[in-house]
């Protein structure tokens, strides 16, 4: 089936066509392939254009003068050109896979049709035409995008033995693009969702972050748990669902469904801008509270951001976070609490904690969660105003002393330098203390140099 169908015309796509009409100059077939063909058929500009050839990688690295041989044995190349990248993949059919992942081997092949019916679902399925401006559907993928469906090619438990990441592929195609999964492809999934464990956790994470991070996010954590694949690649956020809240504080119900709303309500927040770090931290902010269920007076969670935070590290590090993204995701699990009590804080209290590193971010969670839970946006507003009241340098002063006056001053070095510059930085945060002398008249006062002396003895013996 072909379909008369214009692209977005820039420079991205003249640069695809113009790899395209390379290869065909050369004497072999080539088409646009993949999402950028789903895009296309959608009207969505594609942020990436891939290309299917009959040329063989050496022959591509031969029509080319810079490329990179990115996956030479599974027949990939990365031709550049200027700045961007294409991905460009030999027409191939493919026997076994024995890992879950890769062919056992690849055999090169001259018939598009062959390449095809190797790819995953239908909509990701089709050929483009970038000269005739044509989509070439040899497997039904228009009409799916007409129905809005989500179907693999060819028999469902096939293709998910093959790659099983696919099956997490197919929750993010079917929420991002607000598709539905047709019934055969979803009970394939819940049928073999135990084999995911056998993807590595690079790839899942990378899956999982792409799935909150994109449109409908909120849906696609509810189909993870419906497709049974949350118990295996996230057993303590599927532990969320059904754990009751006080109504009072959540009338959205379940610690579960509140956790995908406030998924939606950050993506709303952020316009879709957030970052993997954010995502996460809401998908993990209340996974402490399971854990933390108690009954009194109400329903309490008491001390579930503390909890929260240290299984949060330790599904991250499970997951291959990096160091840096482990510690911004444990604090923003840690501290989302602290809002609350931002009408008892004193002034050096407010502005330490608006000083805070990546403070947007811990902001942008505060508002999804109220807005995902009792709507009140009391401290929210509260903390816009401080913000206002507040120029940048009064969050963060800059240090009137440092150790090296301290050392001036006849403190020795030790352990005790940091409570008191600590200190130091307090009373300038709440105004008391403003030059070089208030605070060298301040450490004197508050750390008497004979006291400190004897205290900084007395440690050392």
């Amino acid at each position: 089936m072909k379909n008369k169908q214009s692209p977005i015309h820039n420079d991205h796509f003249q640069m695809a066509k113009g790899i395209v009409g390379q290869l065909k100059s050369a004497g072999f077939k080539a088409f646009l392939v993949g999402g950028c063909v789903r895009d296309i058929a959608m009207g969505i500009p594609p942020q990436e254009y891939d290309i299917a050839t009959s040329a063989t990688p050496q022959d591509v690295m031969k029509i080319f003068p810079s490329t990179v041989p990115v996956g030479v044995s599974f027949g990939v190349v990365l031709v550049l050109e200027g700045n961007n990248k294409f991905e460009v993949a030999s027409f191939r059919k493919e026997e076994k896979y024995t890992d879950g992942r890769h062919p056992d081997r690849v055999v090169y092949s001259t018939d598009e049709k062959e390449d095809v019916m190797r790819r995953d679902f239908t909509i990701n399925g089709m050929l483009y035409e970038p000269f005739e401006e044509t989509v070439i559907d040899l497997i039904g993928g228009l009409d799916d995008i007409k129905r809005r469906v989500i179907k693999t090619i060819g028999e469902p438990d096939d293709r998910f033995k093959e790659d099983k990441l696919r099956m997490l592929r197919a929750i993010r195609f079917g929420a991002g693009l607000d598709f539905v999964i047709e019934q055969d492809t979803f009970l394939s999934i819940k049928s073999l969702a135990p084999l995911i464990s056998q993807v590595s956790k690079e790839r899942i994470r990378d899956e999982i972050i792409k799935i909150i991070t994109q449109s409908h996010p909120g849906n696609g954590l509810r189909l993870l748990r419906e497709s049974k694949l949350l118990r295996y690649i996230l057993p303590e956020v599927e532990k969320m669902n059904g754990v009751p809240q006080p109504p009072e504080f959540h009338p959205e119900g379940d610690v579960f469904n509140h956790t995908c709303i406030i998924l939606d309500k950050l993506y709303e927040i952020t316009g879709g801008d957030n970052s993997p770090e954010l995502a996460m931290g809401a998908l993990l902010h209340d996974i402490g509270k399971p854990d933390t269920y108690t009954v009194t007076d109400r329903i309490r969670f008491n001390g579930h951001d503390r909890i929260g935070a240290r299984m949060a590290k330790n599904i991250c590090k499970d997951l291959k976070f990096s160091k840096k993204q482990i510690e911004i995701i444990t604090s923003l699990v840690k501290e989302h609490l602290k809002f609350k009590d931002v009408f008892k804080m004193r002034e050096a209290t407010i502005k330490r904690f608006l000083g805070m590193s990546n403070f947007d971010d811990h902001f942008k969670l505060h508002l999804a969660d109220c807005l995902a839970s009792h709507g009140s946006t009391e401290a929210y507003d509260f903390i816009v105003k401080k913000l206002k009241d507040y120029k940048k340098e009064e969050l963060k002063p800059k240090p009137l002393l440092n150790g090296y006056d301290l050392i001036d001053m006849g403190y020795p070095r030790g352990p005790l330098y940091s409570k008191i510059l600590g200190s130091l930085e307090e009373a300038q945060l709440e105004g008391t203390v403003t030059n070089r002398e208030d605070a060298k008249s301040f450490i004197l006062k508050e750390f008497p140099l004979e006291i400190f002396m004897r205290y900084s003895k007395e440690i050392e013996d």
